[in-house]
């Protein structure tokens, strides 16, 4: 498992519709249980839940789990804290922020792959 500081090393999100709760797991380097316990404390974390209650996330979800992980593992939030800075329109939106530098980090690797052909 990684260490909290190295959220950033976490695996790139595959380009998939749904996402059982153990791929989340995997994908965040958060247990299960961790991850139910957070659908509780967390109402933006609502995965859709298909037959027999299995939870199916989508990629804003992963995404957001990712942000819940920063602010709690990284950043040193409480669950309250980082409920509430979740919740406040003050600063910017972690999730939106997560997103931002996803897309940048594949522009990047676009304008590499390109620049590493013409030499």
């Amino acid at each position: 498992m990684l260490e909290p500081t190295h959220n950033n090393e976490l695996p790139p999100i595959p380009g998939k519709r749904y996402f059982t709760i153990g791929e989340v797991s995997t994908l965040c380097a958060v247990k299960p249980h961790v991850l139910r316990y957070w659908e509780a404390e967390f109402p933006q974390l609502k995965p859709v839940k298909r037959r027999g209650n299995r939870r199916y996330y989508q990629r804003g979800d992963v995404e957001l789990v990712r942000a819940i992980r920063g602010l709690l593992y990284e950043e040193g939030y409480t669950i309250g804290g980082a409920r509430q800075r979740l919740t406040s329109e003050d600063g910017p939106n972690p999730v939106e922020v997560m997103s931002a530098v996803s897309d940048s980090l594949k522009d990047l690797q676009a304008a590499k792959s390109v620049l590493q052909l013409d030499d």
